[in-house]
């Protein structure tokens, strides 16, 4: 079978198509024949090594995670064998690959007639969409600013807002292209985050505040938000993909305002009954026709290299797809 791996830091260039034996799935693992593989933006800092920053370190071989769909081929130890020829989507290691080994705990059914895009984010993006919004106790009524709204998580969390009741959504990105996307995925304001004065235009759309922001790219973004913040509003820091370790002042917090860190390996295992019925839920929404992923490229495995420029160039609009 053949693999994507990389054995130094650098540029995408760096990612290598190698062949490889096919893996053998372990104790409560299946083996995935893969039709397609999400890609994550935060791949790609892991790939650049340490020089990303201290929060993206792992050892050489890279390997790549990825939100498989596929067929069970096989299973190991522990997994009953009716799990063999069921189409299933999973986030894994060594996901950039012909077939990938993924925990079965973790498996997501895909309901007949989803599309590749959509199967692509049963397994993490649209839990972790859904689940930030609600770490965040979104009320019906209430106004969220939702920032990195055009990537593959924040357009499925501006719908999932609307979903759940949200008086006013409010979309940071940072292209005109983006911006565009992001209303027509419902955001109801929509502002360019490469904008200097961007917290003044999110206060002329809400003039009390914001109650809940969802912020996947800290450093300053997440200092300036807390600037937009409502009396009782609430910050969720769901990543970094800034690179920049934010120390947060305690008086930050004195005007009634508070933060919250979302992590889905740490969701499923405080909560794990919940997160499952959590990914049934999504997957009705998808199958219902109110949840919709754009899919911005589906390119070759081969091609990996390319899903890691686009994904760096911050350009796609949603999901990156490989194909195997």
């Amino acid at each position: 079978m053949r693999r994507v791996r990389y054995y130094e830091y650098g540029d995408p260039d760096v990612l290598t198509i190698e062949e490889a034996e096919v893996p053998t799935p372990g104790p409560g693992q299946v083996l995935i024949r893969a039709e397609a593989i999400g890609a994550n933006f935060v791949d790609t800092k892991f790939r650049r090594g340490p020089s990303s920053g201290a929060i993206f370190q792992r050892p050489l071989p890279g390997k790549l995670t990825g939100d498989v769909v596929g067929t069970v081929e096989a299973v190991g130890p522990g997994v009953a064998t009716q799990q063999v020829g069921r189409r299933v989507a999973g986030l894994a290691e060594d996901a950039f690959a012909d077939y990938v080994v993924a925990d079965a705990q973790w498996l997501a059914p895909i309901p007949d007639g989803l599309d590749l895009g959509a199967a692509s984010m049963l397994p993490m993006g649209a839990p972790v969409a859904l689940r930030t919004l609600r770490t965040g106790r979104l009320a019906p009524g209430e106004t969220v600013l939702i920032h990195a709204a055009a990537g593959g998580i924040g357009h499925l969390a501006v719908q999932l807002a609307k979903l759940l009741g949200a008086g006013m959504v409010i979309a940071t990105a940072g292209s005109p292209a983006k911006l565009d996307f992001a209303r027509k995925c419902g955001a109801d304001i929509a502002i360019d985050y490469t904008d200097g004065d961007w917290p003044d235009q999110v206060r002329k759309a809400a003039p009390r505040g914001v109650d809940v922001v969802l912020d996947s790219v800290g450093g300053e973004t997440l200092q300036r938000s807390f600037d937009v913040l409502a009396p009782f509003g609430r910050i969720v820091i769901y990543g970094a993909a800034s690179g920049e370790l934010t120390s947060l002042p305690v008086t930050n917090l004195f005007a009634l305002k508070s933060v919250a860190g979302f992590s889905l390996t740490a969701w499923r295992a405080a909560d794990p009954e919940q997160a499952r019925r959590e990914m049934t839920e999504v997957a009705e929404y998808s199958t219902a026709g109110q949840l919709h992923t754009t899919v911005h490229a589906r390119l070759p495995l081969a091609e990996a290299a390319a899903a890691h420029r686009l994904l760096e160039d911050r350009s796609q609009l949603g999901r990156v797809l490989l194909l195997p």
